[in-house]
């Protein structure tokens, strides 16, 4: 299938094969600690042979709770092997959001480096109803010649694309989505909002750009440096600061 191939393909890390999609996916739950529960959850999700545990240990879960943001955080195992067997939705939908939305979780935010990134933007395209936000770390947003195509048609706005893409073309709907969204979110509420963040000097910056000039400047963030932590962990406080998370004092702040 093509899926296969195109993650495969951008990802190439000879030295390590993909982990099992297990059932259920494995997470890790941060709770808030806060004087009032919290009805807001982030959902981190991880590149392509990062792990969940990444996020805590690169510092990303203390950032959140520096700034005192009344939410959970679930880091969510999804490896690359759950978007390779076309399960992931559905272990996102049985193994994140259900459980938070049985302990009263209410608004969810997506966040997701690289793969986890494209991830985001599959789950939100597929259930975007049940999102209040998107945080997008250098998301991989296709192959090189579909991002060319896009470029050469002048952006995302002057870009048709074809009227019926076969479902496994994943690159086309996926920049046919991101045309959608830049088109109607103005007057569709279900469309959530979309805030990105990457490095100048990243590999996929082309794509990045492209996105980048659908959405209001303050929702794009840069750094200096690549397709890297060093890079995702500049991007990512700076999203923390511009977006509209729940916040409240009475949040504890802790390393994780």
């Amino acid at each position: 299938m093509r899926i296969v191939a195109l993650l495969l393909s951008a990802f190439l890390v000879a030295c390590s094969a993909p982990r099992d999609a297990s059932t259920p996916m494995q997470t890790i739950v941060d709770e808030a600690r806060c004087a009032a529960p919290v009805d807001t959850l982030v959902v981190l999700l991880p590149g392509a042979y990062d792990h969940a545990a990444d996020f805590a240990k690169e510092g990303f879960v203390a950032a959140l709770r520096a700034r005192r943001i009344a939410a959970d955080v679930v880091l969510a195992d999804a490896t690359m092997s759950y978007y390779r067997d076309g399960v992931f939705i559905e272990r996102l939908d049985a193994d994140v959001l259900a459980p938070a939305a049985a302990r009263g979780i209410r608004h969810v935010w997506l966040a997701g480096v690289s793969l986890g990134g494209l991830g985001s933007l599959m789950a939100a395209n597929e259930r975007r109803a049940r999102f209040d936000g998107l945080l997008l770390i250098a998301p991989y947003l296709g192959e090189r010649a579909t991002v060319a195509e896009v470029a050469a048609s002048g952006g995302v706005a002057g870009w048709s694309p074809p009227g019926v893409i076969p479902r496994d073309d994943i690159d086309r709907r996926l920049w046919r989505w991101i045309k959608e969204l830049a088109l109607t979110r103005d007057r569709d509420a279900s469309y959530p909002p979309v805030w990105l963040g990457f490095g100048v000097d990243d590999r996929f910056a082309a794509a990045h750009r492209l996105l980048a000039a659908t959405l209001p400047p303050a929702h794009v963030v840069t750094a200096p440096g690549g397709h890297e932590w060093t890079a995702w962990r500049a991007v990512w406080g700076a999203m923390l600061d511009a977006a509209p998370l729940p916040r409240d004092p009475s949040c504890v702040a802790r390393p994780s």
